[in-house]
């Protein structure tokens, strides 16, 4: 009884892990495609001759989806479905969140302001090519050339995406000053104050200390990942 018990035990969990597998494929591939369809949208836009003031218009809807479809790689770790660290998950995954639901979505400032097609190109090529790896790695068959993308863009895309996410949080922030919006002022009948403006700028001065170290982090992983012929040659 128990063999067969140990038996069934090992199936069940070997059914489950297929259908995890599956879920993060399919999730995978489907942020790719919804991904590189932003880009698409961002970069026609301006091809085709069009300003900055419809941009936003443009990409609204899709980016709210598939940036918002972000949330699920939070309940994937704390699922135990992908090994990551949740705390450090739950904070990316939420700080673009903020920048489109807060500050995009929230005020009329943001999205005029040039941060808004640095970030989404940004954004837009970081996310295919980190979704591509992970669908790609979940079969076996991540080509080199997507690891050294994935390991080099970040040179010029974290600068350029932290450049645009800032620019729209100065943009929404100096809106939310003269309109007060999501602000609680005394005297109110909870006894209670909240300052949205204060909130987006304590955001915006979290920037200088997290880049730093995700740069860096990202430094670090590329040199354990990507070996220098050199290097390889004399190892």
């Amino acid at each position: 009884m128990a063999g067969k018990s140990t038996a069934a035990e090992q199936r069940k969990h070997s059914e489950s892990s297929t259908g995890v597998k599956a879920y993060l494929l399919f999730y995978n591939s489907i942020q790719v495609v919804g991904w590189a369809y932003i880009l698409f949208l961002t970069v026609s836009h301006f091809i085709s001759g069009k300003n900055l003031s419809t941009l936003w218009d443009v990409v609204k809807p899709t980016l709210f989806l598939f940036q918002n479809a972000a949330l699920l790689e939070v309940l994937n770790v704390a699922l135990g479905f992908v090994r990551s660290n949740l705390g450090v998950t739950f904070v990316q995954v939420m700080s673009r969140v903020i920048v489109v639901c807060g500050v995009l979505w929230a005020t009329p400032t943001a999205p005029l302001s040039y941060g808004l097609p640095l970030l989404l190109i940004a954004w837009s090529i970081s996310e295919v090519i980190r979704y591509s790896f992970y669908a790609l790695n979940l079969i076996g068959a991540v080509p080199y050339f997507l690891i050294w993308c994935r390991y080099t863009f970040f040179y010029a895309l974290y600068p350029m995406g932290v450049s645009g996410e800032l620019l729209c949080l100065f943009a929404a922030q100096s809106f939310v000053s003269q309109s007060k919006q999501w602000t609680i002022e005394f005297p109110n009948c909870l006894n209670f104050t909240f300052s949205y403006r204060y909130l987006l700028l304590g955001i915006m001065a979290t920037y200088p200390f997290l880049l730093p170290h995700l740069y860096m982090y990202m430094i670090d992983q590329r040199k354990k990942i990507i070996v220098n012929p050199k290097e390889k040659k004399h190892s």
